[in-house]
């Protein structure tokens, strides 16, 4: 099995790239991801990453550019429905790399976190897979989430505070004001 593992930050890849080491694959990492918001974000866990690429030294790739723009056209005011769609943006673009690149599957950290609908990331990444030829190699690596985020904290790793996208940093910002305004 040649592997290609998008990534989405450097936290996220801890324990998916130790789980599936352990398992015996060798995965090669993959960042593509133009939903991250603003460009300071997108640049600071772009570069986290491979540094941490290097530490353990997994082969990355840098895919893809920021993308506000093309991110913000997808989304194209369906603001409820954006999260499949930045799915389909990233899965599509792992899948096209690999099937161009000779690998056999795909997958995704994005499967770690226990804030992310698992039901519409397998949808969008098995309608990539099969749209490019390969395979999706689906595991759910959400049990390892809170050991990935201790390791990342215990290695001084930069770790965001929201997913990424321009509407996710909106809703932190609300739901911060809302508990400041249930303390007054």
């Amino acid at each position: 099995m040649k592997l290609l593992l998008h990534i989405c930050c450097a936290p996220c890849a801890i324990m998916c790239v130790k789980t599936l080491r352990e398992e015996g694959i060798e995965p090669v990492g993959y960042w593509d991801n133009p939903n991250i918001h603003p460009y300071t974000e997108y640049r600071t866990r772009r570069q986290t990453l491979e540094e941490y690429a290097k530490s353990i030294s997994l082969p990355l790739i840098i895919g893809g550019k920021y993308g506000l723009r093309t991110f913000l056209d997808e989304v194209n005011g369906d603001y409820t429905g954006r999260c499949l769609t930045c799915y389909r943006l990233r899965f599509e673009s792992a899948a096209a790399y690999a099937a161009e690149n000779g690998f056999t599957h795909f997958s995704s950290t994005l499967f770690v976190s226990p804030y992310q609908n698992h039901e519409l990331m397998k949808q969008a990444a098995e309608e990539a897979a099969a749209k490019y030829g390969v395979t999706f190699l689906h595991r759910d690596f959400r049990p390892y989430f809170r050991e990935g985020q201790d390791e990342a904290r215990a290695l001084g790793l930069y770790m965001q505070k929201y997913c990424g996208c321009i509407f996710s940093e909106e809703e932190r910002y609300q739901k911060r004001k809302k508990k400041k305004e249930a303390q007054v």
